[in-house]
């Protein structure tokens, strides 16, 4: 499995969902950075399961333990090594899923590739419960980024049919993100989670799109061709179980304007080169130019769903049908949102570390 990611610095992930315990192993990081453990706390609390009636009713407490990497609240230059302890887990609620594999999940592709040896419970490794330790690494990098004045933040834009209002591409402003549900249109907010009560209700589940903004960027990071901003963010944001899609500024819709419609205009402004629109979604040749980031994650609905599914017995070679039992979020967008976060975080930690910018 390739459960590391990163250049400057080095992540790896561990863990499956239901094991004793999860963790991240995060190496490259320069000493005497402060680590505010009070704020990791809050941000990882914004992923935790089993906050609302939009999540999955499983609760776990997700407290970090740091073994190591981390003396009287700095980095000493070790690498950091955290863990949460796994503590609500009903393994037995999986155990059909060996041999019958769930739509839209990992569990027959998984049973291929590992010959059976994989962990079914909780999905194992590809479990949403592995972001949990990504958003220990993230939301260390979020703290040190913002001493550099580079801010990272997201909201929920759209959930099924119901869109909220778009960031402003040349002026995000995260103060508009209303919480705990964060939308920058509390009216949209509601009508996005009666969405997911409908779903929930219809034994279903629901997809949506995450929009991320990344403020404060330098002109110059990141390099042609494969090691641009873009690829760097997106080979990390396409970890996170569920995401199917990113894109950047105009993204798709860019393919219906024309030049003159998607060309950012420069201009002089306070003696620096500034732009006139931000279609370009703040990166040019994989290089940033000053513009704020903004990109777009596309997560499918929960695949674990109580209604009836088709599937297959692997052991018997017969069709079949299925009813996923356990405990599952409706919908894994308002969890996603501290998710791709913590993701931009450490793509961007990782750029300024490789161009000196830390």
């Amino acid at each position: 499995m390739s459960s590391t990611f990163g250049q400057s610095l080095k992540l790896s992930i561990f863990g499956q969902s239901h094991g004793a315990a999860i963790g991240m192993t995060l190496d490259g990081i320069p000493a005497g950075l402060p680590v505010d453990f009070d704020r990791l706390q809050a941000f990882l609390n914004r992923r935790a399961p089993g906050q609302n009636d939009y999540s999955t009713p499983r609760k776990e407490a997700d407290l970090p333990e740091f073994p190591a990497g981390i003396v009287d609240g700095f980095t000493c230059g070790a690498p950091i090594a955290a863990l949460i302890r796994n503590t609500n887990t009903r393994s037995g609620d999986y155990s059909d899923l060996r041999d019958r594999p769930r739509p839209g999940h990992a569990d027959y592709t998984a049973a291929v590739k590992y010959g059976g040896f994989q962990d079914v419970a909780g999905g194992g490794h590809f479990s949403g419960r592995l972001t949990a330790p990504l958003c220990i690494a993230g939301g260390l990098c979020l703290q040190w980024l913002e001493k550099q004045g580079i801010s990272v933040f997201a909201h929920i834009l759209q959930i099924g049919s119901v869109r909220d209002q778009a960031f402003d591409p040349l002026n995000p402003d995260p103060e508009r993100i209303h919480t705990p549900f964060p939308v920058l249109d509390p009216e949209k907010g509601a009508a996005m989670q009666a969405e997911i009560s409908t779903a929930r209700s219809d034994g279903d589940s629901i997809g949506g799109i995450v929009e991320c903004a990344i403020t404060g960027l330098p002109v110059g990071l990141g390099d042609p061709m494969f090691d641009g901003v873009e690829n760097r963010i997106a080979s990390i944001v396409f970890g996170i179980p569920a995401v199917k899609g990113v894109d950047f500024g105009s993204g798709f819709d860019a393919a219906c304007l024309r030049g003159s419609q998607n060309n950012d205009g420069y201009l002089m402004k306070d003696g620096k080169v500034s732009l006139l629109s931000n279609h370009a979604g703040g990166i040019l040749g994989g290089i940033s130019n000053g513009a704020p980031v903004i990109f777009r994650s596309a997560i499918k609905p929960t695949p674990s769903i109580s209604r009836t599914q088709h599937t297959v017995s692997l052991s018997k070679g017969t069709d079949c049908t299925l009813n996923v039992q356990g405990r599952h979020d409706p919908c894994i967008v308002p969890r996603a949102v501290p998710v791709v976060e913590a993701a931009a975080a450490l793509a961007v930690f990782d750029l300024c570390l490789g161009s000196h910018h830390i």
